[in-house]
């Protein structure tokens, strides 16, 4: 069983210290969250709260995933880190590639991708790229990613994009992991499909079981029931030594926690709150200290 840190909302100058001592403590990986820009009107309800709105302000702090990736990874030597995840649907592929690969080359391939498509019409609209069909575009930019990232000289004539043949150099040394988020089916699919991994957003563990049985079934479909699987979640109603047991039997491979805020310090609280509950969390579930 691996723990990750969830690291969303943080203030940007603690980034650096939170992944010292995430490696330190021996957690496994850095979640990175992604949020392009606060629009002061949706228009589409944010998909994972009851209510529709965002959990978030308009001062609500946030990095680029892949510029923290490369900041966080040149302050630290082995811990991991991958985005959870990256709105896929509103970027460009092959300028993505690039973005990747340097990340992956200059942290030492401790790097993943993970992807979704992305909720609200704004951020598509807004940074030039269209809404609609944005599942079958994601599809294909999926399929780009990993034809670039691959090396050697590739070219592209799909629906969506198309170039002729050209190389970006370096490519990752090893294959940069994908990961796949979502809770519909349809996203279900795209993960057992192409995916190296499933990745959650805010789960209940009933709902997570069923995903997990739905996922096996689909993998089998595609023929990839043998293959090695990552499953990635933030459950929000397991918690402590038996929750987090419950979790890896259920075939969970990837907790993703947030210790300061087991501990009742917010989001903004001081980068040495943090790193306490950084060490206690691991003291007890990583090292399994008795009586911590």
């Amino acid at each position: 069983m691996k723990f990750t840190v969830g690291v969303a909302m943080t203030p940007l100058d603690q980034l650096a210290g939170l992944a010292r001592t995430a490696e330190e403590c021996g957690f496994s990986s850095i979640a990175l969250p992604d949020s392009l820009f606060y629009m002061e009107k949706q228009t589409a309800d944010y998909p994972y709260t009851p209510d529709g709105s965002r959990m978030w302000t308009a001062d609500t702090p946030w990095a680029d995933p892949l510029i923290a990736a490369a900041a966080m990874g040149a302050a630290t030597s082995t811990i991991e880190f991958y985005t959870q995840v990256l709105k896929l649907g509103s970027r460009n592929p092959v300028l993505l590639a690039r973005q990747v690969g340097s990340v992956a080359n200059l942290i030492g391939n401790r790097f993943g991708l993970g992807v979704g498509i992305g909720w609200a019409p704004e951020e598509f609209e807004w940074c030039g790229a269209p809404y609609a069909r944005r599942g079958k575009r994601v599809d294909e930019m999926i399929d780009v990613l990993k034809l670039i990232l691959g090396g050697g000289m590739v070219e592209h004539h799909g629906e969506f994009f198309d170039f002729d043949r050209m190389q970006m150099s370096p490519a990752p040394s090893r294959p940069v992991p994908i990961y796949v988020g979502g809770h519909t089916d349809v996203a279900l699919r795209r993960a057992a499909r192409v995916g190296d991994g499933w990745t959650s957003a805010m789960i209940k563990f009933d709902d997570l079981v069923q995903v997990i049985g739905r996922l096996r079934e689909l993998r089998a479909e595609y023929g990839r029931a043998d293959e090695p699987y990552e499953i990635q979640t933030v459950c929000i109603d397991r918690f402590g030594t038996s929750g987090y047991a419950e979790l890896a039997d259920a075939g969970v491979t990837d907790i993703i926690v947030v210790p300061w805020i087991f501990d009742g310090h917010g989001f903004d609280s001081p980068l040495e709150a943090k790193q306490e509950s950084l060490r206690a969390f691991a003291d007890r579930f990583i090292h399994g200290k008795a009586g911590v």
